[in-house]
């Protein structure tokens, strides 16, 4: 015996659509964006200081933005984010260079304090990524819009 298809019970709607939060695989995705600027950074720590920290949500901004709009918001935030990052050293770098090493007296303490900043502020935005909330970063240049 077949049922009749306007008997048919549909499906239940995806949790996610009902609260506004983005599907699981996107907020992993984002998750990923967020915490691929710490693998960047340390695989690159060795032999470039850690500057590869924004190559990481790079490419995943590239690759997912026009499939996943909460991986293209949160990629373009981490990407931003860890641009920024690599501006402040840079600019600190060229600071301890121009004065001859004098400027390290400056550089160093603020070197600590921004990479402190940068793994928490990172970690931080991974959670909230994974829970679905789009995070921005403080102090942030939004290069990338």
């Amino acid at each position: 015996m077949s049922v009749p298809p306007e008997s048919v019970i549909p499906p239940p709607p995806d949790d996610s659509s009902l609260h506004g939060a983005p599907p699981a695989d996107q907020r992993q995705w984002a998750m990923f964006a967020h915490l691929s600027a710490l693998l960047g950074a340390i695989l690159t720590g060795a032999f470039g200081g850690g500057w590869g920290c924004f190559i990481g949500p790079l490419i995943i901004w590239l690759v997912k933005k026009d499939t996943m709009p909460f991986v293209d918001d949160q990629g373009k935030e981490a990407l931003n984010f860890n641009i920024t990052v690599a501006i402040a050293f840079l600019i600190l770098l060229l600071l301890s260079v121009m004065t001859f090493g004098i400027g390290l007296i400056i550089a160093i303490p603020l070197w600590v304090i921004i990479g402190i900043a940068w793994l928490v502020l990172t970690i931080v935005a991974s959670v909230k990524a994974n829970e679905g909330v789009r995070y921005r970063y403080p102090f942030t240049l939004r290069l990338i819009k």
